[in-house]
């Protein structure tokens, strides 16, 4: 497997192993903080575009990556998010939603390699949450593993009018942190379509 630094973004170094993340109450808007409370990245989905878009930018206001949809409106398919300041692709986002379980697996730009994978824990709040009418109040609760299958985190919601969630990383020797921080706030924004 190639070491998590391969994945590394230019603009961005996320050295932490907690993060919290915000929806904005309106828009698909997010803020990522630190544990220190300090905004480290920042993304929104772009209005009125064929093709899903997430810019990100960091906590100073300078763009760091951009995540953007393989096709047009498609909650199952593939996300590329490349580098802003070197326009390289790092990683594919890629979406096996089912009504059961949702599975993100972050792939290897070039060699589609599997990195790591987020999945729901639990058919039933998953199929909760994507059919009761008031099922969007359930919070998101995800697994973190690595290609292998052993632990990496979490990733877990908080009942709020306002999305949020706090992504933990206990492991992240063999995956990139930024794009399972990135993939956190995507997967908030693609799931509540």
């Amino acid at each position: 497997m190639a070491p998590a630094k391969q994945y590394d973004i230019s603009g961005i170094e996320l050295t932490g192993d907690r993060y919290s993340v915000e929806q904005n109450l309106i828009r698909k808007k997010y803020k990522a903080f630190d544990d220190a409370g300090n905004t480290v990245l920042r993304g929104k989905q772009k209005m009125f575009k064929l093709k899903e878009e997430f810019p990100f930018i960091d906590g100073q206001g300078n763009d760091v990556f951009t995540v953007k949809a393989a096709g047009i409106i498609d909650v199952a398919g593939d996300y590329l998010l490349s580098d802003a300041q070197t326009d390289e692709d790092i990683v594919i986002l890629d979406n096996d939603f089912s009504i059961f379980q949702d599975t993100w697996t972050i792939r290897d730009a070039d060699t589609e390699a599997e990195l790591a994978t987020i999945d729901s824990r639990g058919a039933a709040v998953t199929l909760a949450r994507n059919q009761l009418p008031f099922g969007n109040w359930i919070p998101h609760k995800y697994e973190i593993t690595d290609s292998n299958g052993g632990h990496v985190g979490s990733i877990e919601g908080h009942v709020s009018f306002r999305d949020k969630y706090d992504i933990t990383i206990d492991d992240a020797s063999s995956v990139p942190k930024e794009p399972i921080v990135a993939a956190a706030m995507v997967i908030d924004a693609i799931q509540n379509q």
